[in-house]
C-alpha cells in the first residue's frame, strides 16, 4: 500500500506547486492587462485601429488572468481530493487557456509591422482633417493633447503637419499649443517654431516605440505563461490517468 500511494502523494505535490506557479502566471497576467489599459499603451489609441488590438489583448490577459487563478485553485483541490472530474475539467480549460496564450502571441507579433506601414499615412491625414486645438473638447484633440503633452512631440512627424490643416484655417496659428515646451509662456503662441519654444521631433516615432515595446512584452510575457502553464497541466493529465 505506501508503495502504491507514494507515487500518487508526490506527484499531488508537484501538482500543487504547479498549480501556485500557474495562479502566479495569472496574477501577471491580471498585471499586464492593468498595465497596457493605465499605462502608456493607452496613448496609442490616437494611431486609431491600428493600434487597438494592444488594449484588445490587454482585456484579454486580464480576463485570462482572472480565469487562471480559479482554474489552479480548483486543480490543488482536484488534486488532492483524488477527484477526477475536477482534474479533468482544469486539463481541459487550462489547455484552451493555452491555445489562446500561443495564438495571441503569434497575432501581436503579426499585427506590429501592419500598424508600422500602415498608421503613418493614415494618422497623418487624420490629425490634419480632425485636430482642432487644445482646449477644444472633442475626444480626436482631447487624445492629441494629452500624447503631445506626455510623449514632448509634436504633431504625427513634426509642427509641419499642422501647416495648411483644419487647426490652422481656424485659428491660424502654426502649430497648437500642447506642442509647446512650457505651455502658458508669451512665446508659446503658434508662430514662434524656436527650439527652445516648442518639440520639433514627431509623435509617430515615439509612439511606434511604445506600440513596439508593448507588443513585444505582451507576446512575450503570454508566451512564458504557457510555457510555465504546460507542466501543469502534463501533471494534472497523468494524476488524472493514474486514478482511473
Amino acid at each position: 500500500m505506501t508503495e502504491t500511494h507514494t507515487p500518487y502523494s508526490s506527484l499531488k505535490k508537484l501538482i500543487s506547486c504547479f498549480n501556485g506557479v500557474v495562479a502566479a502566471s495569472g496574477v501577471i497576467l491580471i498585471a499586464l492587462g492593468l498595465g497596457v489599459k493605465y499605462g502608456r499603451a493607452s496613448m496609442t489609441t490616437v494611431l486609431g485601429l491600428s493600434c487597438a488590438y494592444l488594449l484588445h489583448f490587454g482585456y484579454l490577459f486580464l480576463v485570462l488572468g482572472c480565469v487562471i487563478i480559479p482554474l489552479a485553485l480548483a486543480g490543488w483541490y482536484g488534486a488532492t481530493k483524488e477527484s477526477r472530474g475536477t482534474l479533468l475539467f482544469c486539463f481541459l480549460f487550462m489547455v484552451t487557456v493555452l491555445i489562446v496564450e500561443i495564438t495571441a502571441t503569434s497575432v501581436i507579433l503579426a499585427f506590429f509591422p501592419i500598424v508600422r506601414d500602415v498608421a503613418l499615412e493614415h494618422n497623418f491625414a487624420t490629425l490634419r482633417k480632425n485636430y482642432k486645438g487644445y482646449n477644444e473638447p472633442d475626444d480626436f484633440s482631447a487624445k492629441w493633447n494629452l500624447v503631445m503633452e506626455k510623449l514632448k512631440c509634436c504633431g504625427v512627424n513634426n509642427y509641419t503637419d499642422f501647416s495648411g490643416s483644419s487647426f490652422q484655417m481656424t485659428t491660424g496659428h502654426t502649430y497648437p499649443r500642447g506642442c509647446c515646451k512650457s505651455i502658458g509662456t508669451p512665446t508659446c503662441n503658434g508662430q514662434n517654431v524656436s527650439t527652445e519654444v516648442i518639440h520639433h521631433e514627431g509623435c509617430f516615432s515615439k509612439l511606434l516605440k511604445i506600440t513596439r515595446t508593448h507588443s513585444l512584452t505582451l507576446s512575450g510575457v503570454s508566451l512564458g505563461a504557457a510555457m510555465i502553464q504546460l507542466p501543469g497541466i502534463l501533471a494534472t493529465l497523468l494524476l488524472f490517468i493514474k486514478l482511473g
